[in-house]
């Protein structure tokens, strides 16, 4: 089916919001929890499948549950229809800080393969599955690379981003990628883990074991500060946690 066409809005700057206009009978799909706002008029109805298939049997919306609980998202999709009069308004919020990435999927080549937590919502009509990777050394080694999601269609989806969003093109080139710091690529992106150099580099360079090895022509976008990363930097035990008091001098000026 051709998704619906959706006007939207990306507000704010640290922690962004997308505010989705619907005309009357149309649908925005959304994962669970990430609603903000809506107007009157707007119902929401939890549903196991994304709509892209309505004569979809039960056991086929199975299949995609069980592969959305395997992301460890939830079983069910949330679809917003406005059922006024009128246009209506709905927003969704970014679940920590970081950018809000609109993809024009049709322009895009109508799919594009982010990470298992990055997509927020979209224009019923997108098709959301799981896809995982090909190769035996990014299932062991690749972290959030491993369970990836497929986003396809030809209208708006969003995905979330944490940090600072980078948009490279490449042209038959190859990027190495922290692989927690991948957000998606087009259909052309060849996807690999590859050792983080010699093993002096391995152990004490600080980047990891592995990186993420991106190869071939298309569009890939990264995000300057994962989930993982941040969490790992605000942790009471974490690498950040000795600078407010100075370091080392800090730390023994407490004891």
């Amino acid at each position: 089916m051709r998704s619906h066409e959706i006007d939207y809005q990306i507000k704010g700057h640290d922690v962004q919001l997308v505010e989705i206009e619907l005309d009357p009978n149309e649908t925005v799909i959304a994962e669970a929890g990430a609603m903000l706002y809506m107007d009157e008029g707007i119902n929401y109805t939890a549903r196991m499948g994304d709509g892209s298939t309505p004569n979809e049997g039960l056991f086929g919306k199975l299949l995609k549950g069980a592969g959305r609980l395997i992301t460890g998202e939830s079983l069910f999709v949330t679809h917003f229809t406005n059922q006024g009069y009128g246009k209506k308004r709905v927003a969704f919020s970014a679940p920590y800080p970081g950018t809000i990435i609109p993809l024009h999927l049709e322009k895009l080549g109508f799919r594009v393969t982010v990470q298992r937590d990055a997509f927020l919502c979209a224009a019923l009509g997108t098709k959301i599955s799981v896809t995982f990777s090909k190769r035996l050394g990014s299932g062991l080694f690749g972290g959030e690379g491993f369970i990836l999601q497929k986003l396809e269609g030809d209208g708006l989806a969003f995905v979330h981003a944490g940090g600072t969003v980078i948009e490279k093109e490449l042209n038959g080139e190859s990027l190495f990628v922290d692989t927690g710091c991948l957000v998606g690529f087009t259909d052309g992106i060849d996807y690999n883990i590859s050792q983080a150099g010699g093993l002096r580099s391995m152990v004490f360079g600080g980047e990891g074991l592995f990186l993420a090895h991106l190869r071939g022509t298309g569009k890939v976008w990264l995000q300057s500060m994962p989930i993982s990363k941040l969490i790992a930097a605000i942790a009471p035990a974490g690498r950040n946690s000795g600078k407010e008091t100075g370091g080392l001098l800090g730390n023994l000026l407490q004891d």
